[in-house]
């Protein structure tokens, strides 16, 4: 087993000081009835940081938009009630010594089981997927609200004590809805035959979020190639493409790249640098000099579909982890579900204690533990 030191080292951007390289990834749990967080929430994330997560960054909650949300469980960021209930999970984990940001996020048109929103759900193109209607294409109006609505919600963030703020724009939701070319069809400002176009979209939520947040509010935006509708799917085929989507995001005030991949250990561009080249983040920090978040099945027994399958409860070597932190690759890394059946993960990978990790269970998924 390769030494984890190099997990342990501080990391510091903008004010935002974490004593390790170890990020908690979001994760939907669906347990804030009427959408408020609860002491069950905080107590779930006060754990993790009791645990030693550098960061913890929250499981998506949802902008103030009609049909924002795909399940009735998902926490909202908006209204007194959720606002209240977000101050008491970043006090529950500031008074564990932890570090926090609120994933902010709009499910778009995507669907999650049988549940319909009340309003028609939205999407550049009224599409869920290639060829897939579903809901209805965002107007100008709609377009305007949602933008103010995610810098709304990053400045409540701030209001409330987090530390860092996350928007959501992978997995095929809304924003990624705008990137992608098979769910944007659109022929105004908001389209294009480009990922440069198509990103335009995204690029005035972070500017609206830079403005409402200042300078020196760290700003992340979760990022993917793959969708939930289509796993295959690469907006980026190539650098260049991958330039023209994230450079201008960087440039309009994102401080940090979360690059979510199926497996962290897979080269982005393998017909470059060989199958042991950069990842996903390693070229996005390589492309834009933003730092980077990697995140991708690290802990698992392999990619995190599997796990849901039972195959995540064999714990890994983090071998392959190490080795890439080494070199710098990317800047921080996040973990998922390993965090969900074990709490004191990065504890046990701190003390040398691997014999002590727990798999992660697909029935913990049903209870905030």
């Amino acid at each position: 087993m390769t030494g984890t030191e190099t997990l342990f080292r501080p990391f510091a951007l903008k004010g935002l000081e974490l004593k390790n390289r170890i990020v908690m990834a979001p994760m939907t749990r669906g347990m804030a009835p009427e959408g408020v967080p609860a002491a069950k929430n905080a107590d779930y994330y006060r754990r993790r940081a009791e645990g030693g997560v550098g960061l913890i960054l929250s499981e998506g909650t949802v902008i103030n938009r009609p049909a924002s949300r795909n399940l009735p469980g998902i926490p909202f960021f908006h209204g007194e009630a959720a606002l209240a209930g977000w101050q008491g999970v970043i006090d529950a984990v500031h008074e564990a010594g932890g570090k926090m940001g609120p994933q902010i996020w709009h499910t778009g048109s995507t669907r999650a089981g049988e549940w319909q929103p009340v309003a028609p759900v939205e999407s550049p193109s009224g599409l869920v997927g290639p060829a897939d209607p579903r809901g209805v294409a965002m107007t100008e109006e709609d377009i305007a609200d949602t933008i103010a609505a995610f810098a709304q919600a990053a400045v409540d963030a701030k209001r409330l004590g987090f530390d860092v703020v996350e928007l959501h724009g992978a997995h095929g939701y809304l924003i990624d809805q705008f990137f992608w070319q098979g769910t944007n069809l659109r022929s105004d400002l908001w389209g294009g035959a480009t990922i440069k176009e198509r990103a335009r979209f995204a690029t005035e939520i972070v500017k609206a979020t830079r403005a409402a947040l200042g300078p020196d509010f760290p700003l992340i935006l979760r990022v993917s190639q793959w969708k939930q509708q289509d796993y295959a799917a690469r907006l980026a085929t190539t650098p260049a493409e991958m330039t023209d989507w994230l450079l201008p995001l960087v440039e309009a005030g994102v401080d940090i790249l979360h690059c979510s991949q199926r497996r962290f250990w897979e080269a982005e561009f393998p017909e470059l640098d060989g199958e042991e080249g950069l990842n996903f983040a390693g070229w996005a920090k390589k492309l834009t000099g933003a730092a980077t978040i990697s995140v991708g099945s690290v802990g698992l027994g392999g990619d995190f579909f599997g796990a849901f399958g039972g195959q995540g409860a064999q714990v890994t070597p983090l071998d392959k982890l190490v080795q890439r932190m080494e070199r710098d690759e990317f800047d921080l890394v996040a973990v998922g579900r390993a965090l969900i059946s074990d709490p004191g993960w990065v504890r046990h990978v701190r003390e040398g204690a691997m014999t002590d990790l727990k798999g992660f269970d697909a029935k913990d998924l049903a209870e905030l533990a």
